[in-house]
């Protein structure tokens, strides 16, 4: 079946503007031969034998990914471990930069990834990871003549003490293009209603101290729901949620979202991919609904490659499916260059 014609207006409104992503993971965002590469330059062993096969093995097919636990066990299994190198992160991070440029004229980019799930464990240097990293956004950001900054995402299933460590590190490298620190991973461990949730919020407040922004992925899936995102502005006081989808069915989540400037990081593909929205119409009820109350909101990518996407295909996405109009887009593109971190 054919997909929804893009109006006129807002193919025009796309062709005539630079875009934003304030949302995208590393390890899903490589191109598959450059994955393919990397693990072979460094000798990786990979479950299947031919280029075919691996592509589909980092691609999330909607016949096998049914939930954001079998979207994220891609990343954990396979992309992250390949990413696992000072050269590899180099690289990926230099790769998606320029991409994102090349395909959707992306001219603002903030990169997320977690430092400790590309050090082995340990047995590669946490710092070498990171100035790796840093290298491959300068590069990109001359050649390309973009503006870019690193999150450090921690991880909802780390220990406490790992988690400060990643935050230490953000810290360190503030004034080298970390910008920001994010908590991600698997919602069913629910930090946000646990008793570690005192501890995070000195973590964050520390962050905020430091300079970084904050942002963290809730309200994604029903294990945290509309009362992770409560709980979230509550305790933790980020600046921004990454998904909180779950927003929409609370009125007052929502008016306190507006009145707070909590900004939203919508990830449409995602969304549908994960299943965390059954289809165009719920999303539509969803994204709709946190547009009329005043919710601040960006469009982002979350993984262009595992989701074959591109930014610029999302939106168009939203604007065939009469999600938003070309007015509401032009909104979200402003919010992002507004509540971007890099600065």
């Amino acid at each position: 079946m054919n997909e929804p014609r893009v109006p006129d207006a807002g193919r025009r409104l796309l062709d005539a503007t630079e875009l934003a992503d304030l949302h995208i993971h590393v390890g899903a965002a490589v191109a598959p031969h450059a994955l393919w590469e990397i693990a072979h330059d460094h000798g990786f062993k990979l479950p299947v034998r031919t280029y075919p096969e691996f592509r589909d093995l980092v691609y999330a097919d909607p016949e096998r990914v049914q939930s954001l636990d079998t979207y994220l066990e891609i990343l954990h299994r396979w992309t992250e471990r390949i990413q696992s190198s000072p050269a590899a992160i180099e690289r990926s991070v230099y790769s998606i930069i320029g991409k994102e440029y090349r395909s959707s004229r992306v001219s603002l980019i903030e990169l997320r990834f977690n430092p400790m799930k590309r050090n082995l464990g340990g047995e590669r240097d946490l710092d070498h990871i990171i100035i790796a990293a840093i290298h491959g956004m300068e590069r990109a950001c001359l050649a390309y003549g973009v503006r870019a900054g690193l999150i450090f995402c921690l991880a909802r299933e780390f220990d406490y003490a790992l988690n400060d460590i990643i935050v230490r590190k953000a810290e360190r490298y503030r004034d080298r293009g970390v910008v920001g620190i994010d908590l991600a991973g698997p919602e069913q461990h629910t930090l946000e209603f646990g008793g570690d949730v005192d501890r995070y919020r000195g973590l964050f407040a520390r962050a905020r101290a430091a300079g970084l922004g904050t942002t963290i992925h809730t309200g994604e899936t029903s294990h945290t729901g509309a009362d992770g995102v409560v709980a979230v502005l509550e305790k933790l006081q980020p600046d921004r949620i990454g998904h909180g989808i779950a927003a929409a069915r609370n009125k007052e989540l929502m008016r306190r979202l507006s009145g707070e400037g909590t900004v939203l990081e919508l990830c449409p593909s995602s969304n549908l991919r994960t299943r965390a929205v059954a289809g165009w119409d719920e999303l539509r009820e969803v994204y709709q609904p946190l547009r009329d109350a005043g919710v601040r909101m960006t469009v982002n990518t979350d993984g262009t490659y595992l989701l074959r996407t591109t930014l610029r295909h999302e939106l168009e996405l939203l604007l065939a499916h009469r999600v938003f109009e070309p007015d509401d887009i032009l909104r979200t593109i402003e919010t992002a260059r507004q509540a971007t971190f890099v600065r």
